[in-house]
């Protein structure tokens, strides 16, 4: 089977958007699902309501795979399964490294979706010598010294960084010396990488701030709509006044733009 190391996805030199590309996994979670139950096709429309997108940019975004369907029958669950499945690169076998074995990293690598989704978590990797050789999820556990060998040995091409803050920026470097060239941070921090090299960051504390930030927002409509021109009323959970829905809250597409912290 080729590994990740000689192989690489598609879709750039193909030139499919990135905003289609980050939609062809909702596809595929949603066609999975059908097909485990059996269902032979799919409307535009059903499909789309089930990845939680419209029709419209659903077959658009099919049209850069080259699939259109068939009037009145709708689109083949099975072959799309395969034809994104191959687009995204899932049909190889990606050799995955998690550098950071505490809780979350534990977490990451107890996870039963990596290998069904194509990836194979190869080694687990943590800088507290108590830690090495202990097994996580039938993993011993590898000390941080021999990265470089881990990464060569096992032909890795995408490392999962779940470290404190301050460690992600020196492993994230040593990671891309050692030739891999993707990297899924769980790590609370920026990381800096040269060119050639994909950064993807999964915040929580950030996306549990932009849903505080939409509950306020709600709470200052219901608050504004029940107050019939009364003084304004605190938002539930925040102090101080209630945020209100005005223009100046969206962006240019009717999009509430994120909030950071100071």
């Amino acid at each position: 089977m080729a590994t990740g190391r000689t192989h690489r996805p598609a879709t750039r030199s193909r030139g499919i958007p990135e905003a289609t590309v980050a939609r062809l996994p909702l596809y595929l979670r949603a066609l999975t699902a059908l097909s485990e139950r059996s269902v032979p096709t799919v409307s535009s429309e059903e499909l789309a309501a089930a990845a939680g997108v419209n029709s419209a940019k659903l077959r658009k975004d099919f049209s850069y795979l080259g699939s259109y369907g068939t009037r009145g029958v709708g689109y083949d669950v099975e072959y799309l399964v395969y034809q994104i499945s191959r687009e995204l690169g899932l049909t190889q076998d990606w050799p995955v490294v998690i550098v950071g074995i505490g809780n979350l990293g534990a977490a990451l690598a107890n996870y039963g979706g990596f290998a069904s989704r194509g990836f194979r978590v190869a080694a687990l990797i943590d800088a507290d010598p108590a830690m090495a050789g202990k097994p996580v999820a039938g993993i011993p556990v590898q000390h941080s010294d021999d990265l470089e060998k881990i990464v060569e040995d096992n032909g890795v091409s995408i490392g999962v960084i779940a470290t404190p803050a301050g460690a992600a920026q020196p492993v994230c470097d040593r990671l891309v010396a050692a030739g891999v060239t993707s990297i899924l941070n769980f790590a609370p921090t920026v990381l800096s990488v040269p060119d050639g090299v994909d950064v993807r960051k999964v915040d929580l504390s950030i996306e549990l701030q932009i849903l505080a930030f939409h509950e306020q927002r709600k709470a200052g409509e219901e608050a504004a709509a029940g107050s019939d021109g009364a003084g304004p009323v605190a938002a539930r959970g925040v102090s101080g006044p209630a945020s209100s829905s005005t223009s100046a809250d969206q962006g240019p597409d009717g999009d509430v733009p994120a909030v950071m912290p100071a």
